[in-house]
C-alpha cells in the first residue's frame, strides 16, 4: 500500500500500522492500549491530525517509526542502532518458564535484530535445561515486545506472555475454560490453568547456542 508523503498521509499510515498489527477496527486497537475510541477514530480517519507526541505513542503499540508514521520519513519499521537489540532477560531457569528481567536501564548485552524483525525486537537468553527441545541452554529467543491481546493464531504455540499477576513467561498458550482464560503449558512441569493474560507475542526466531554465543556482544 502506498501513502501520500506528509500530512495528507498521516491518517492512512495510521490506518495501515493498525491493520498490519491485526487489529481489524480501530475500536479494537483503541480498547486494546487504553486510548480513547472517539480520538483514536478521528486520528485515523483524519478529521483530527494527530501531534508527533501522539504518533510516538502510536507507532510504539503498532511497532513501526513514529518519524515515517509522522511525515512518511525513513523505513516504516527501522532496527535498533548498528542493528542490534537488547537482551532483556534471562527464562528457563525453572520450570515455570519465569523471565527474570535484567535490572538497570542499560542492557548489559546486545543480539543482532532478526530477519523480519522490527523495531520492537527483544532477546531472551536460555538459561538451564527447563526448554529442552524448544530452546537449549544459551539459546536466545526473540520476540516482537508490542504488548497486544493474544490471538487466534498463538493457540498451540509457544508465546511470550505476562499474566493478571505481573509474571512474563515463556509458555504453550491452550484455550483455558471459558472466553478470556488461557491454559499456559510448561515445557518441563506442570500446566497453568484458566490464566488471564495482560499480553502476548509470537517468539520470531530461536537462535541455538553455539551460533548465539558468536552473536551476543556486550553492551558498551
Amino acid at each position: 500500500m502506498t501513502s501520500s508523503p506528509g500530512m495528507d498521509g498521516r491518517a492512512q499510515r495510521l490506518r495501515q500500522a493498525r491493520l498490519d498489527r491485526g487489529f481489524e477496527t480501530a475500536a479494537a486497537a483503541a480498547d486494546a492500549f487504553g486510548w480513547s475510541r472517539n480520538t483514536y477514530a478521528s486520528n485515523e480517519n483524519g478529521n483530527a491530525p494527530f501531534s508527533y507526541r501522539r504518533a510516538k505513542a502510536y507507532a510504539a503499540a503498532f511497532g513501526v517509526s513514529p518519524e515515517w508514521l509522522y511525515d512518511a520519513a525513513g523505513a516504516m519499521q527501522p532496527v535498533g542502532a548498528d542493528g542490534l537489540v537488547p537482551v532483556i532477560g534471562h527464562v528457563g531457569a525453572n520450570p515455570e518458564g519465569t523471565v527474570l528481567f535484567a535490572t538497570g536501564d542499560d542492557p548489559v548485552e546486545l543480539a543482532p535484530i532478526p530477519p523480519g524483525g522490527g523495531a520492537q525486537a527483544r532477546a531472551l537468553k536460555v538459561m538451564g535445561h527447563s526448554m529442552r527441545g524448544v530452546a537449549d541452554d544459551g539459546a536466545l529467543i526473540y520476540f516482537e515486545d508490542q504488548r497486544t491481546p493474544p490471538t487466534p493464531d498463538m493457540l498451540g504455540h509457544v508465546v511470550v506472555v505476562e499474566t493478571d499477576t505481573d509474571e512474563v513467561l515463556v509458555k504453550r498458550l491452550l484455550r483455558g475454560s471459558r472466553p478470556g482464560l488461557f491454559d499456559l503449558e510448561s515445557v518441563v512441569g506442570p500446566v497453568r490453568q484458566d490464566a488471564r493474560i495482560r499480553w502476548a507475542a509470537h517468539i520470531t526466531a530461536i537462535i541455538p547456542p553455539f551460533q548465539a554465543r558468536r552473536i551476543i556482544r556486550g553492551a558498551a
